[in-house]
Parts: C-alpha cells; structure tokens; sequence
C-alpha cells in the first residue's frame, strides 16, 4: 500500500527583494517629479493665454481612458475578479492601465493584494496609520508615507508568486507587464496625436503632450495616491471592517468610484463600489454598459441581504 508523501515545499515568500534599488528611486522619483514641473510649465503657459480648448479634450480623453484603464482593469478586474471579460477586452484594459504610469499590471495587482490581506496593519504597503509618532505630526508622517513615501522606502515588494499567481499564468498580461516601458510611450504618444489630429499642427501635438501626457500623469497618479492616504483617514465609515478605509464622496467622481472605499473594503469583489444609487461610480457604470453589450458577464453584485448581514456602523 502506497504511503503519502510529505509535501517539504517551503512557503512562498511575501516579498521579493528589488533588484536595482537605487535606479528604481531615481526612476520613480522622475515619475513623481517631472509631472509637478510639467503642471508648473503648464500653468505658466495657461497664464500667458496658450491653453486652448483642444488641450483640456486633450486631457480629459486620457485621464477617462488611462483612469478606467486603472479602476476597471488593474483594481476590478484583474485585481478582485469583479466581472469576467474577454482576451481581447483584458488586454486592452491592461495596456490602458500600464498607460497610467503606475506600474506593470503584475506588480501592481500583487501589492494591492497584499494591501487589502494586511489592511491598516502591520505587512499593508501603504497605510496611514503605522507610524509611532503621536499626535499631528504621526499623522501628517503617515498620510505622506501613504500616498507616495512608501513607494521610496521599501527595499522589497509583494511577490507576485505569492500574490498574483493566477496573472502570472496569463501569458497576456506577463507580456504586457514584461513590455511596460512600451505602454508608457504608447501613453505619451496617444495626446500627441490626438493633439496634431485637433489642431493641425505641430505646437498643438507638443501642447497635447503636455497636457494629456505629463499633467495627466501627474492628476491621475494622486488622485490614485488619495485613495490609499485620505480614504483610509477622512471620511464615513458605513460598515465595519477591522481597517480604517472610509468613503469619501468628494473624491468619488475623480477617481472613477474608488474613493467609496469602505464599500470596497466591505465587499472587495463587487463590480460596484458605489453600493447605493446616489453614489456616483462611473468605474460600474462602465462594467455595466459591457454588460449590456455582451462584453462582460459574471458580473459579481452585492444584494440588499447581503450588505444588511454585513452590517453598518451607527
């Protein structure tokens, strides 16, 4: 009789070293930096009377695409299994998020995991709330360590193997996140493009470079930032979900939905994050009109019974 064998295979780590620490600083520090100089460019510009109409078009085609690019692919979809999608469909969604500038697709979905295993305690990425120092000075340390310092200290990250296996095992996506550098170039060159098609010429390209790539970038990435620093510090608590992430309304439309994020933490994988109608999620509506053209299905919703077992805070 054939006795079982003992599996020895060690635990999957939950993080893995960065290869080349200091040149990933410099290189994030370049992506935090250059689009604050390029807002300041812009607002220079603005003053002397050269922002034009084509620009803001510019500008809200981008940060729309790249934004539900973020929300709808990396966050919903590929992060929680919100909804199920074509290839076609996902790898578009891909590309448009890795055009976001907040990293490849693998990566980010492995530290978000990682986030929502360790919520506000301690192994989350990027919490408000685990630095000592007391008072405002320990929350105004962690409100930065959360929205952008976290990205500078870490001399690892959440290991992919441990957290995104099932992505890794997706030869799409690991093409998409192997060729990011591509998809950020696709990303600059699609508003200078857009900024030519608009004006007919090539200032107007330049200027949609500006607009629809730097400062698009640099909107889009704190708009992001906020949802792991201020939704997890200012705003409502509706459930109870043994973190501090909090809804927080004004951010909402800005960030696609995400800023309901104490729904979110209350329910990781609905399709909606703004759980009642007057909750503006323009990330559900959009998994919502695929729906409706047979472009999404399995779309994971979150019943009346289920939110009142889940309970709400007074």
């Amino acid at each position: 009789m054939n006795q079982p064998v003992e599996s020895h295979r060690s635990p999957v780590a939950e993080v893995i070293p960065i290869e080349h620490e200091t040149s990933e600083r410099v290189v994030r520090t370049m992506v935090v930096g250059i689009p604050v100089a390029a807002l300041a460019l812009g607002g220079w510009m603005a003053w002397g009377g050269t922002l034009h109409w084509q620009d803001l078009v510019v500008l809200a085609i981008t940060y729309t695409l790249t934004g539900l690019g973020i929300t709808v692919g990396y966050h919903r979809l590929f992060t929680h299994r919100s909804f199920k999608t074509s290839r076609t469909l996902r790898a578009l969604l891909a590309v448009l998020g890795s055009m976001a500038v907040e990293g490849p697709v693998i990566e980010w979905v492995a530290t978000h995991r990682k986030h929502h295993r360790f919520s506000d305690h301690s192994g989350d990425p990027h919490s408000p709330h685990l630095e000592d120092a007391p008072g405002w000075r320990g929350a105004l340390r962690g409100l930065v360590h959360a929205h952008v310092g976290w990205m500078f200290r870490g001399k690892d990250m959440a290991n992919p193997a441990r957290y995104a296996k099932d992505l890794i095992s997706d030869r799409d996506l690991r093409a998409i996140s192997r060729t990011f550098p591509l998809w950020v170039l696709v990303g600059l060159a699609v508003p200078f493009g857009l900024g030519v098609a608009l004006t007919g010429s090539l200032v107007g390209g330049l200027t949609g470079l500006l607009w629809g790539g730097a400062v698009r970038v640099l909107f889009l990435h704190h708009v992001t930032f906020s949802i792991n620093s201020l939704c997890h510090f200012f705003g409502r608590r509706p459930f109870s979900t043994g973190d501090q992430s909090r809804n927080l309304a004004w951010l909402a439309p800005l960030a696609f939905g995400e800023a309901w994020h104490n729904n979110h933490h209350a329910f990781p994988t609905s399709a909606r994050h703004g759980l009642d109608s007057w909750q503006i999620d323009p990330g559900g509506w959009f998994i919502a009109a695929l729906e409706r053209c047979h472009l999404a299905s399995d779309v994971i919703r979150i019943s009346p019974a289920r939110r009142a077992q889940m309970g709400r805070n007074a």
